[in-house]
């Protein structure tokens, strides 16, 4: 570990490097931003495979924010928001510092495609969580895994479990209005066989089709904060990815659909929401459709016919 002690414009700050070998230190845009270099210095060519810039991620006041800016190849430098002295780094600021650094980071190649039943990296979906669970102790309360074929060629993603439906059972779409119809439509087009009952042990599989949620805990008024989201995408991202024989995916809502654009690395821009549409991402289709849920069903935004429609595309299109 060195410290290196740089000017910053009207005072010295103090960086910390993980790694042994310095590549320099570039002075970064402003306080408190983490400053990532990639490859061996110099590094104007880009020569190890990456483009040759740098990132400026913005860390907040905390000092050590665990933040996600590993990588191979790359160094991370440590940038405090106000000026510190090196006599005053005792061993439990540096433990605080080092802490993101020596644990594993998590990357599509690693990350589960499920997280575990009790997880934490929601503080308000799991205290949600932990409330219903004081209500309903023989509920599932838990962070919902996919549900379906490991083969699948069609993957569903909608917004989040229901507090009485995937929440009570344990399965995506199950228990609720909004599974009856999307069960229904499934047994429909063939991707089912048709023993959807409302419970886990009706003996319901799914034919080359998986169902998921972009966020897997139940949120509080079925309403998710963009945190929560974006946390949950590292999941959602690594099922896209352990899909080999994935052809489609159906978006169940707008939050559904740009998370899984975010997801895929697509520009909102280029694929944009719309009931009914087809988006060509590579070598799948994306297909959206409103959300089955209750609500968009009784008012009339979502109906039978329309929602039949997306699915008679994906069945047409799947090889």
């Amino acid at each position: 570990l060195h410290f290196v002690q740089q000017p910053t414009r009207a005072q010295n700050r103090i960086h910390l490097q993980h790694k042994i070998d310095i590549i320099g230190l570039g002075r970064p845009k402003r306080a408190g931003s983490v400053e990532r270099r990639h490859g061996n210095y110099p590094h104007a060519c880009g020569g190890d495979g990456c483009d040759g810039g740098m990132q400026q991620i913005d860390t907040g006041n905390i000092i050590g924010r665990q933040i996600a800016a590993q990588r191979q190849k790359c160094c991370v430098f440590f940038l405090h928001r106000k000026p510190i002295r090196q006599s005053r780094l005792d061993g439990k600021m540096l433990a605080a510092i080092l802490a993101p650094m020596t644990k594993p980071v998590n990357t599509p190649m690693n990350t589960p495609a499920n997280p575990p039943k009790d997880c934490q990296l929601c503080p308000r979906l799991a205290d949600y969580r932990d409330e219903n669970a004081r209500k309903n102790p023989d509920w599932f309360n838990g962070a919902v895994p996919c549900f379906g074929a490991d083969d699948a060629k069609l993957l569903i993603v909608g917004l989040a479990p229901g507090v009485t439906g995937a929440n009570r059972t344990g399965r995506p779409f199950t228990g609720d209005w909004a599974g009856d119809l999307l069960y229904a439509t499934l047994a429909k087009y063939g991707f089912s066989n048709d023993r959807y009952d409302k419970h886990t042990e009706d003996g319901l599989t799914l034919i080359a089709c998986m169902i998921t949620n972009a966020v897997r805990c139940v949120p509080p008024q079925n309403k998710p904060v963009g945190a929560e989201i974006t946390m949950c995408r590292q999941f959602l991202k690594a099922r896209l990815g352990a899909s080999e024989k994935l052809q489609a995916v159906v978006c169940l809502g707008r939050i559904a659909h740009e998370s899984v654009l975010r997801a895929l690395d697509v520009r909102l821009k280029d694929a944009p929401f719309a009931h009914g549409a087809r988006h060509r991402l590579g070598d799948i289709n994306l297909y959206d459709s409103y959300h089955c849920s209750r609500y968009n069903t009784n008012t009339g935004r979502l109906t039978v016919e329309m929602f039949d429609a997306v699915f008679e595309a994906v069945r047409k299109d799947l090889i």
